[in-house]
């Protein structure tokens, strides 16, 4: 059986600004899960998507990545129509949807405030990247949601960011054989921006295989 790799103790002290935030929305929503959010999916996947962070009403508010906010709404009906998830999105952790072969993480596992982790952050939770990388021995693609998620990836696998510049629908052969895809994140900016559409976030996953 698969090693499950390790997700942050939901006390996590790594980020002091992060922790301050938390305590903020513990307080104001109690209801909350208000915590680092841990990663869905089996251990045995081949494919790792790798978003930015927990939004505030979503994966914070509901502790599963992508769950109950905007971008959870394009990403997860994708999955399912490309068979790496089955069931039904219903925009929570009980809506009985199961991944397929696919696992979902973020480079930085707590809220930050208005969706901006600094450096410092990105680095501190670089640890729990890691230990997905280490401890998903089927893995061959990856999926970076955003230049953010783009640049953890690279950068916990040691590689050069200048060697692997970030695009969308770029696919970037690493030198252990594995294949980094990117794609704008579907965020509810660039999906009303019109820098993402729904088809270009399709075509993304139609060279996935």
């Amino acid at each position: 059986m698969a090693h499950n790799p390790v997700d942050p103790p939901l006390d996590c002290d790594k980020c002091p600004r992060l922790v301050e935030f938390r305590k903020a929305n513990q307080a104001a929503h109690p209801d909350w899960f208000n915590a680092p959010v841990p990663a869905f999916g089996p251990s045995d996947c081949t494919l790792l998507i790798v978003g930015l962070a927990p939004g505030l009403q979503g994966a914070n508010r509901t502790g599963r990545p992508f769950t109950g906010d905007y971008a959870g709404d394009l990403l997860y009906p994708t999955l399912i129509k490309f068979g790496w998830a089955t069931g039904t999105y219903g925009q929570s952790p009980d809506d009985g949807l199961k991944m397929n072969n696919c696992r979902i993480t973020n480079a930085v596992r707590c809220v930050p405030p208005q969706n901006k982790p600094i450096g410092a952050e990105q680095k501190s939770c670089r640890t729990y990247l890691v230990d997905e990388f280490e401890n998903l021995p089927k893995l061959k693609t990856i999926l970076a949601l955003g230049r953010i998620g783009h640049d953890a990836v690279v950068t916990t696998l040691d590689l050069k960011k200048a060697d692997y510049p970030f695009s969308h629908a770029a696919r970037h052969t690493l030198p252990d054989g594995r294949i980094l895809t990117d794609s704008y994140h579907c965020s509810r900016y660039n999906l009303n921006t019109r820098r993402l559409t729904p088809d270009m976030f399709e075509t993304v996953f139609k060279a996935i295989t």
